[in-house]
């Protein structure tokens, strides 16, 4: 992948700053300062070499979390219902649980991801959602259905946090779209793969000893455990530890993405950052976004085969129509993610995804179920709005610096994805049940709403940015900028910080 567009690296050692505050990068920038081999490194071969030693396996770790995740969406058109007695909202609720216990286990994480290596730690959760996963299989009623999603829950909650530390370490701001971009593409294939891997199974056969959505869930769980072993070996914890790059390319690496601003790594956990984030407006702008956009996921993600088959289908026509949902949202998450590294403005994408995402929630409010067309068409639209996700994904990671407020901000923005799935099933309730027509208004509105904080963002960037543009004073040097770098500063405290908009 080449990144034309990325800002020159700048010759960072940071010899100035507070030692016990440095990030971890600056500190190895300056015990290999003297690596002349750094200054011959091809940035676009390393870029290359990056890409093809993580982004696979963030791809598949995303994948595998959606797809295990909203298993029950396929699970409950294959008789889960039936055969452990779920009644009533039971299915909403237990679709409604795994996000309460993913959002309560966000807080952990921020303060986890501070001191545990995030590759590890990716991979350890990974391989243990696998393993409950697989004993989903096992479950006899509702209550213990509940359990299961609440430790799924648990475990999955690092990945939004946990990706988005990996991927900001390797790429500039500039570079990071496009990346995020393709990791958040599993969820697209696991919309397709998912519809598949539901029709595959829905041809068991009645007299197998296991029924089909049991023998599903313990294929993908095993599959998922296997990647999170693999993840926790292959993926580095820094840069600075990475096997797959030379002492040379990592020095040329860590220059390059210095003009980020951000930091790479700090185990020193600074409270006040945390308070500087809650007092911070681009955070809860962020944070309302993402809840904004998450109803609407929430929707689709765990009722799309429920609506299809409302609408006259079979639970097998229900899984394969179910598919080009997929294709949906992996095009407009491809289109956005290098849409922005032509053109930046990440906000007029977002606003563009919630076009379809209105229409769509239109078709589906108000045609009539017997218009099958139609309100086909409106659950596909509604897939377009899953791509501005990953753009305020790394938006939060390239506009939140300070190690401890970008773990925290990021865990938040994470979690704020699990208010919005909260919302977004418990608006099917079975009193509205062929039609749930209510679900379907809320994510006509949801959408519109979230068109609007894309704008008002962009605002406050432009509006901040000018601000500190004209306070600029004369010894706000570029090289004063450069040797604050790695100085552990937040976006607050370094004045020659800019944010991307």
């Amino acid at each position: 992948m080449s990144d034309d567009t990325a800002p020159k690296e700048a010759n960072v050692t940071s010899s100035k700053v507070d030692s016990k505050k440095q990030d971890a990068a600056g500190k190895y920038l300056q015990d290999h300062a003297d690596n002349a081999a750094a200054d011959s490194v091809d940035l676009k071969k390393l870029r290359a070499k990056i890409d093809w030693n993580i982004v696979p396996l963030m791809f598949l770790c995303y994948f595998l979390q959606f797809i295990d995740k909203v298993i029950i969406n396929y699970a409950g058109v294959m008789g889960i219902r039936d055969e452990i007695n779920l009644v009533g909202n039971d299915f909403s609720n237990a679709a409604t649980v795994f996000f309460i216990a993913y959002l309560v286990f966000e807080v952990p994480n921020t303060l986890l991801l501070q001191k545990v290596p995030a590759g590890k730690w990716l991979g350890a959760n990974v391989f243990l959602w696998g393993v409950v996963t697989a004993a989903t299989a096992a479950v006899k009623n509702y209550p213990t259905l509940v359990v299961a999603r609440v430790f799924l829950g648990i475990f999955e909650a690092t990945i939004g946090p946990s990706l988005m530390i990996i991927s900001s370490q390797y790429y500039t701001k500039a570079e990071q779209p496009s990346r995020f971009s393709i990791w958040y593409t599993g969820l697209g294939v696991g919309q397709i793969l998912g519809g598949l891997i539901s029709f595959g199974f829905q041809h068991v056969s009645p007299t197998a000893p296991l029924s089909g959505w049991r023998i599903m869930f313990i294929v993908l769980g095993l599959f998922t455990c296997l990647i999170g072993a693999l993840t926790a070996i292959f993926i580095p914890d820094t840069p600075m530890n990475a096997r797959f790059l030379s002492e040379a390319e990592k020095v040329a690496l860590l220059r390059h993405i210095s003009s980020n601003k951000t930091g790479v790594w700090n185990r020193k956990f600074d409270p006040k950052q945390i308070i500087e984030a809650l007092l911070d407006p681009q955070v809860y702008l962020l944070t309302l976004q993402v809840v904004l956009q998450s109803v609407s996921s929430g929707v689709v993600t765990t009722y799309s085969s429920t609506l299809i088959k409302n609408m006259g289908f079979t639970p097998k026509q229900a899984a394969l129509l179910n598919m080009p949902s997929g294709i949906v949202s992996i095009f407009f998450t491809v289109l956005v993610g290098f849409g922005i590294r032509s053109t930046s403005h990440r906000w007029a994408w977002i606003f563009m995804c919630s076009i379809p995402g209105i229409i769509g929630g239109g078709l589906m409010s108000f045609l009539p179920s017997s218009n099958k067309a139609g309100c086909l068409i409106g659950v596909y639209l509604v897939n377009a709005i899953v791509a501005p996700l990953p753009v305020v994904y790394h938006w939060t990671a390239a506009n939140c610096a300070g190690h401890t407020k970008r773990s925290f901000a990021s865990a938040l923005v994470a979690g704020s994805f699990s208010v919005g799935n909260i919302i977004g099933p418990q608006t099917f309730q079975a009193k509205d049940a062929p039609e749930y027509r209510p679900a379907k208004i809320a994510v006509l509105a949801t959408q519109a709403a979230a068109a609007v904080v894309a704008a008002v963002l962009f605002g406050y960037y432009v509006w901040e940015n000018r601000r500190r543009d004209r306070q600029k004073s004369a010894d706000d040097s570029d090289s004063a900028s450069e040797t604050t770098a790695w100085a552990g500063l937040t976006d607050r405290q370094n004045k020659s910080f800019r944010y991307v908009y």
